[in-house]
């Protein structure tokens, strides 16, 4: 059995049928982001991909948030620091391609906001369920830095240039309608039938042929891969705007709860 004490901020439970329950639980904070938590979503999908008892994942968040982005105290804690950046890029890297290369299906709860590396999981699961009082955003933008993270090698992909232009370089919010409506999400559900929903569909997965299903997820997965080199590159230049002078005012602003004035963008 696949130990997975080691996970400080996600608590696991098991049902029936080889279904694994994720929840990710900083509830007190809304499930934000901080450091364990970010290196935890980075590794988790190695392990089930070692778990021979799990055959399908759902995951969903503690208390009203599925996640509310990075832990503001965290990226401060960047300080234009090289070395911290790096790794924080390889992890946000992994994110991604662990949960991509998992041959297992992994479907998202979205009962809550979603926001940051929370959002990425949520969006890149094979499957992803929203509460129609659930919102969501990619909030790059906002801080002052590129819409790196997840965004660029999916959104494009779920609900065409048009619509990923608009919200990732306006930052604006959508609620689970919304994102139904455009693509971006598989179903949109009243808040109550949410996990009777997600656990329904995982026990289809569950009880289906395994071989079929993971291979028909890598194939379609090739998709995602095609887009692999532009993910790299806006997970790059995400990385180098967090030594602007931008971030700084960014980061002030989302504390103050005010509009930023971006230094290369001073307001007259």
């Amino acid at each position: 059995m696949t130990d997975y004490s080691s996970y400080t901020h996600l608590l696991f439970e098991r049902k029936p049928n080889g279904v694994l329950l994720i929840t990710i639980n900083r509830p007190e904070v809304m499930n934000a982001t901080n450091a364990a938590l970010h290196n935890q979503l980075s590794r988790i999908w190695l392990d089930i991909g070692a778990d021979e008892e799990t055959r399908v994942v759902v995951i969903t968040g503690a208390g009203k948030a599925f996640s509310a982005g990075g832990d503001l105290d965290l990226i401060e804690s960047y300080g234009r620091n090289l070395n911290t950046i790096a790794a924080v890029m390889k992890e946000a890297s992994d994110i991604v391609y662990n949960l991509m290369n998992l041959d297992k299906p992994v479907i998202s709860a979205i009962n809550g906001v979603a926001v940051g590396a929370g959002l990425a999981v949520a969006l890149m699961a094979d499957i992803s369920i929203i509460s129609e009082t659930a919102r969501l955003t990619d909030g790059h933008l906002r801080l002052g830095v590129g819409a790196g993270d997840h965004a660029m090698i999916i959104w494009p992909l779920l609900c065409g240039m048009a619509k990923a232009k608009y919200y990732l370089l306006t930052s604006e919010f959508l609620d689970g309608k919304e994102a139904e409506r455009i693509g971006l999400v598989s179903l949109c559900v009243p808040a109550d039938e949410l996990m009777t929903k997600a656990m329904a569909v995982a026990e289809n997965l569950a009880t289906g042929s395994q071989l079929a299903i993971r291979w028909s997820k890598r194939a379609l997965n090739n998709w995602l891969r095609m887009a692999g080199p532009i993910f790299d590159n806006s997970l790059a230049l995400e990385m180098l705007g967090f030594f602007s002078d931008d971030v700084d005012e960014g980061l002030r602003a989302i504390r103050e709860k005010r509009p930023a004035n971006f230094p290369s963008a001073p307001r007259t």
